[in-house]
């Protein structure tokens, strides 16, 4: 497929899946509903996409595990109906041939650690069906950490959300702290050898919710080589008014003023919101992107990182970095006798 002219597009973050579970759509076919499909993608140049697994709160947390597993399922049969223009990527060489065939690459993500029950047995198999980025929390509080919208407490990672991430570094799982509370977020920093993302956020100092990152969280995201996608959410982007394509741009160069170009991306979430900018209705809207930072002066290097580059070097670094694994280390899991 043609990709862009600076190259395919990553994207680090859309719900497309819950749709495809539940049968309102197909991944082949252009749909009037929602914001992603595979004829859509083709079109917009996106070369790389994370199809996030959100584990919803009615599932949780006894249910998690099962959830994710019919939701994987729903999304691997959609994969395979069009096995020749997308593929769930594993590592590099994937990544590279899948790109050099001028398919989608699709990078399996899970939205909730609450699939893992705490177990790192169950991360294990998780990396060996394929997921290779996984979010700690949602928006409340987990047995791995407080979420974003759960943190008056203060609270961080558990114990359990420091091995978690600890095994993630060795597995080469990319962590997301999109959704975690502050505390949260700066634990992982400390723990983690690798790279993190927030895939989906954006800046506090221009929209206050507490979804988004602070000017000091953005600092110290890049600090440690990570990046940070933006949201499409007009409520994330602006806090009253309706949001533009312009708004995505303020957050873009906000976080290019902070720390430079090279530590932020696209997480669009689409199909997980309910309110899009004007002039990004849906995924073929991407191009205004392009044209309204073209018309802000971004230089083609500089753009290049947004689109692909930055969240590329993230993959390619942590998953280049994993073991095998098994054998697993020889430790106590950290999850309890029961469920």
């Amino acid at each position: 497929m043609p990709y862009t002219p600076y190259g395919p597009i990553v994207d680090a973050h859309v719900d497309t899946v819950l749709d495809l579970a539940a049968g309102r759509r197909r991944l082949g076919e252009r749909s009037p509903e929602g914001h992603v499909d595979l004829p859509r993608l083709e079109e917009a140049g996106v070369g790389v996409q994370v199809f996030a697994h959100w584990i919803e709160p009615a599932y949780k947390p006894h249910a998690a595990l099962v959830r994710f597993m019919e939701l994987y399922d729903a999304f691997l049969a959609e994969v395979a109906r069009n096995a020749d223009r997308i593929a769930v990527v594993t590592g590099v060489d994937d990544l590279q041939r899948t790109l050099a065939a001028g398919k989608v690459a699709a990078v399996v993500g899970i939205e909730g650690g609450e699939v893992l029950h705490g177990r790192l047995g169950v991360l294990r198999l998780l990396h060996r069906l394929g997921v290779r980025l996984v979010g700690l929390t949602w928006n409340e509080r987990n047995d791995l950490a407080d979420g974003a919208g759960d943190g008056r407490s203060g609270g961080g990672l558990s114990q359990r959300g420091v091995a978690v991430v600890r095994e993630m570094n060795r597995l080469g799982m990319v962590v997301d702290v999109s959704h975690l509370s502050d505390a949260g977020f700066y634990d992982v920093l400390a723990v983690s050898r690798q790279p993190v993302v927030a895939s989906h956020s954006n800046c506090r100092a221009l929209c206050p919710h507490p979804r988004n990152l602070s000017d000091d969280q953005i600092r110290a995201l890049a600090a440690q080589g990570g990046v940070m996608g933006m949201n499409f959410y007009a409520r994330f982007l602006r806090a009253d008014g309706p949001a533009t394509v312009d708004d995505v741009v303020r957050h873009i160069e906000h976080v290019a003023s902070l720390v430079g170009p090279e530590h932020v991306g696209l997480g669009s979430d689409f199909d997980g919101i309910g309110e899009t900018p004007q002039g990004l209705e849906d995924v073929t809207r991407l191009p205004n992107l392009i044209e309204a930072l073209l018309r802000r002066n971004w230089k083609e290097d500089h753009l290049r990182l947004v689109l692909a580059e930055n969240f590329l070097r993230v993959f390619r670094q942590v998953w280049s970095a994993g073991e095998p694994a098994y054998p697993a280390p020889e430790e106590p899991d950290v999850g309890g006798p029961g469920l």
